[in-house]
C-alpha cells in the first residue's frame, strides 16, 4: 500500500495529473483496435497495449538502465499502433516522461528518437490510414505536444531541482556565517585571555614560592597579577561590547562575502563611516540591514543587490534594492522574513520602515533613523 501511495505522488509530480486520468486515455487506443477487421491484429493491438501499460509503468519506477529499456519498448510499440492501427497518441505519454529523464544526454537521445519516430509514422499514417485525415486537427495537435511537452516538462524539472539547491546554497550561507562567527569569537578569547591566564597562573606560582623567602618581592609579583586581571577584565568587556553592537563598516564587509557566496552582484553607493549616528542607532541599522540582505538572498531571486546610504541633516537614510521576483504576499499580510523584528527594533530609536515591491521587477526596503544632535565618540 505504501509503495502504491509513493508511486502515485511521484507520478503525479512528475506529470501533474493523476495515474487514473491516464488510464482513462487507455480506453481510446482499443477504440480503434477493435475497428480492425483482422482477429489476429485485434488481438496483437490488445497485447501491444498491455505492455505498454506495463512498460509505462515499470519506467517510473525502475532505476539505471531499465528505465531506458522500457522508454525503448514504449518506442517500439507507438510505433508499431500508429503503423498497424493509425493510433498516433501513445507519443504523448512518452512526450510527458522523456521529459522527466535527468540525464541530459538520455533526454536529448530520446526526444530526437522520438521526433523522427512520431514524424515518420505520421507521414505513414496520412498515407495509409484515412483515419488520420478524419482526425486532422488533434492528430496535428498531438505532433505539437509531442514538440513542445517534452522540453518544457525537462526545463521545469531542472529549474526545480536548481530552486532545491539554492535553498540548500542558501542553508549552507547561513551556518557558515554562523560558523565564522563563533571561530572569530573563539580566536578574540583565546588571544585575549590565553596569554594573560598564562602569565597570572606563572606570576601566581612565583609569588607562592616567594612569600616566605622574600615577601617585597612576591608582593610585587601579586600586583603584577592584579594588574594583569584587570587588563584581560577590561579585554573581555571591549569583545563583549563588539559583540553586542555592530559597526555598519564591518557589516557591509560581511554583507558583501554573503552576496557573493550567492553569486548576487553587489552594489554600495555612500560612506558606511557614519559621522552623526549614534551607536545604538548604527547597531540597529546594520542589524536591519543584515535582515533584509538575508532576506534578498533566501527569497527573492536576484542577481544583483543595491545599497543606498542616504545622510542628511536630521536622519540616516537606507535603501535596499534587489532586482529579483518581488513580494507575491501582500505587504499589509507580510509578517514572516523577519519584517516583524525590524520594525521593532527601528521603534526602538524612533526609525522607520517601508517596503516597496513590484511583481518581476524587485523589492526596495527603506530604513531611516534620526541623527543624534551631537557626533558619537
Amino acid at each position: 500500500m505504501n509503495n502504491l501511495k509513493l508511486w502515485n505522488q511521484k507520478f503525479r509530480k512528475s506529470t501533474g495529473l493523476s495515474p487514473y486520468v491516464w488510464i482513462v486515455f487507455y480506453i481510446l487506443p482499443f477504440y480503434f483496435v477493435f475497428h480492425s477487421t483482422s482477429t489476429y491484429q485485434i488481438v496483437i493491438g490488445i497485447v501491444m497495449i498491455i505492455v505498454y501499460f506495463i512498460c509505462y509503468v515499470l519506467s517510473f519506477v525502475s532505476k539505471g538502465w531499465l528505465v531506458y529499456f522500457w522508454t525503448s519498448v514504449q518506442i517500439s510499440i507507438s510505433a508499431a499502433m500508429s503503423l498497424l492501427f493509425g493510433y498516433i497518441y501513445f507519443f504523448l505519454f512518452l512526450a510527458f516522461f522523456i521529459g522527466n529523464l535527468k540525464s541530459r544526454a538520455a533526454f536529448i537521445t530520446f526526444y530526437v528518437i522520438l521526433l523522427l519516430t512520431t514524424f515518420t509514422t505520421s507521414y505513414y499514417g496520412f498515407v495509409s490510414h484515412r483515419v488520420f485525415i478524419t482526425q486532422l486537427p488533434f492528430v496535428f495537435l498531438s505532433i505539437v505536444a509531442v514538440i513542445l511537452l517534452p522540453v518544457s516538462t525537462y526545463n521545469k524539472n531542472k529549474e526545480d531541482r536548481l530552486q532545491v539547491q539554492l535553498e540548500d546554497a542558501n542553508k549552507r550561507i547561513s551556518e557558515l556565517v554562523k560558523l565564522e562567527e563563533r571561530q572569530r569569537i573563539s580566536r578574540d578569547l583565546h588571544d585575549t585571555l590565553g596569554q594573560k591566564l598564562s602569565l597570572i597562573g606563572l606570576k601566581s606560582d612565583l609569588a607562592a614560592k616567594l612569600i616566605l623567602k622574600d615577601p617585597a618581592k612576591a608582593k610585587t609579583e601579586i600586583k603584577d597579577v592584579q594588574k594583569t586581571a584587570r587588563i584581560a577584565l577590561k579585554e573581555v568587556r571591549e569583545i563583549v561590547m563588539q559583540m553586542r553592537g555592530t559597526k555598519l563598516e564591518d557589516e557591509m564587509l560581511r554583507i558583501k562575502q554573503i552576496l557573493k557566496a550567492a553569486s548576487i552582484d553587489f552594489t554600495l553607493e555612500g560612506n558606511p563611516k557614519l559621522q552623526h549616528t549614534s551607536l545604538i542607532a548604527e547597531n540597529v541599522v546594520s542589524m536591519c540591514i543584515k535582515e533584509a540582505v538575508t532576506n534578498v538572498v533566501k527569497h527573492s531571486k536576484a542577481s544583483h543587490c543595491t545599497i543606498m546610504l542616504i545622510p542628511q541633516d536630521t536622519k540616516l537614510s537606507i535603501k535596499i534594492s534587489d532586482d529579483g521576483i518581488g513580494i507575491r504576499t501582500p505587504l499589509d499580510r507580510l509578517k514572516g522574513s523577519g519584517v516583524q523584528g525590524m520594525k521593532e527594533r527601528l521603534e526602538f530609536v524612533n526609525g522607520q520602515l517601508e517596503i516597496e515591491s513590484d511583481i518581476d521587477k524587485g523589492t526596495t526596503v527603506l530604513i531611516s533613523v534620526p541623527n543624534s544632535s551631537t557626533k558619537p565618540e
